[in-house]
Formats: structure tokens, sequence, C-alpha cells
């Protein structure tokens, strides 16, 4: 399964919300399973240097499958494997970056950044969530 557009728009739209009312301007990407470029937003005033770190956050998600917060555990210093900051054209390891799930499968992945890594991962979290709601 695959993030169609209009379920990526919706994505971003949750995310958006958050992000207003964080009073963050972020920068939101949304990739698909490829790690392709499905949605991109930038809010008005959002930093334009953090529209790289948005779209890499999410390409490190997509990239192993799992948070990009989580990646970094392995690119820090002291683990054994911190040369894979290198690899992939640059991985970001902090958080921000989440896989998207919907009926508890990936679909795709978004990325997050403008605002502190807290509310980077607070918006990011808010967006990711919209699609894997259960409904009885």
């Amino acid at each position: 399964m695959e993030i169609n557009l209009n379920e990526s728009r919706q994505v971003v739209q949750q995310a958006k919300a958050k992000a207003v009312q964080l009073n963050v301007n972020a920068n939101i990407a949304v990739l698909d399973t490829a790690g392709h470029l499905k949605t991109f937003e930038r809010m008005d005033d959002a930093f334009l240097g953090s529209m790289d770190i948005a779209i890499k956050k999410a390409k490190t998600a997509s990239l192993f499958r799992t948070s990009s917060e989580n990646v970094g555990q392995y690119l820090k210093p002291e683990a054994g494997t911190y040369g894979m900051t290198a690899t992939n054209d640059g991985l970001v390891g902090f958080a921000g970056g989440l896989p998207i799930l919907k009926n508890d499968e990936i679909i795709g992945y978004i990325g997050v950044s403008g605002g502190a890594v807290s509310e980077d991962l607070q918006i990011a979290t808010s967006g990711a969530e919209i699609l894997n709601q259960k409904t009885n």
C-alpha cells in the first residue's frame, strides 16, 4: 500500500494545524514508500535552510523504516556505526522524521523542520497519526 495524493495532503494539513497551534513556521515533507517526494509545504516565514532538513528527516526514516530519531542512535560518535552519517547523501538522526501508518502498515514518511526538535516531533507525530486512527 502506498500513500496517495489526497492522504498526503491530509497528513500535511494535520501537521500544519499542529504547527499553527505551536506557533511554529514549519517545512513539512511527505514521501512515498520508495522515498520520493509526494507533498511538500513551506509555511510562510519557515526557514529556507529547514527545507532540506525536513526532506532528509523523512528520507532517513524511509531508508531504515523507523523514526529519524531511532536512526540517530547509530549516528552518535560513540556508536560503532558512526560512519553511516556519510551514506545515502547524508542522514539526519534527530527527531522529526516518522513512518506514516495506515492499518498498521507503512504507506509513507513525514519529515518536519522549522521549530525546536521537540516541536518538530510533535508536528510530525500529529501528521503521521491521522491515517492510522482506528474506526469501529
